[in-house]
């Protein structure tokens, strides 16, 4: 594998994420409405928490992460299962990697560069809602690795996203996949 390159994401990446989120996750994931949204919310103290990873000219993975205070806590959310104040806690969006890239360690890096940022933000832990069904349970298991622990799992996490136009690669628009709640406690 040649050398990746990591770098802040910027909109300059959104045509490629897209079409990378909806190919790993399914049509109608990402579009350009909820990207732009969700880039917005990366964003803290001028200081931005998505990241992209590049093979050359080809993108083949990103992380998009939520600043403290820029996301909304909603029914998926335990707070009250969190050891940290709800005013620091930072939401780990979407980490996704081309599968001809998985197995090198690109997840946990970008990971690593979001939690600089969120930490640089203010935030001293970030919650995510993985998805129990990738294959192997990866997802689980590679947020486990990264530090992540368990706050609760949420069954149908994405129907609803589903019922409105999200084609789930296993479920499609009837989407019944599990969320397991987890927080990564910074150092």
């Amino acid at each position: 594998m040649t050398t990746i390159d990591y770098r802040a994401l910027t909109p300059n990446d959104f045509a490629k994420v897209i079409q990378l989120a909806n190919h790993v996750h399914g049509d109608g994931y990402m579009n350009e409405n909820n990207i732009q949204d969700w880039y917005q919310k990366g964003f803290k103290e001028e200081i931005n928490a998505g990241f992209v990873a590049y093979d050359g000219d080809k993108l083949v993975g990103f992380r998009i992460t939520y600043a403290a205070e820029q996301w909304h806590i909603d029914k998926w959310c335990s707070p009250q299962k969190w050891q940290a104040d709800t005013a620091q806690v930072c939401y780990f969006k979407c980490n996704t990697v081309d599968e001809n890239y998985r197995g090198y360690g690109i997840g946990s890096e970008l990971l690593k560069l979001s939690i600089a940022a969120a930490k640089q933000q203010g935030a001293i832990a970030g919650v995510s809602h993985l998805w129990k069904q990738s294959p192997g349970n990866s997802a689980v298991k590679y947020f486990t690795k990264c530090g992540g622990e368990l706050v609760q799992s949420h069954p149908d996490k994405w129907r609803e996203d589903a019922l409105n136009g999200y084609d789930c690669i296993l479920c499609g628009f009837d989407c019944h996949c599990e969320a397991a709640e987890m927080i990564i406690y910074f150092d």
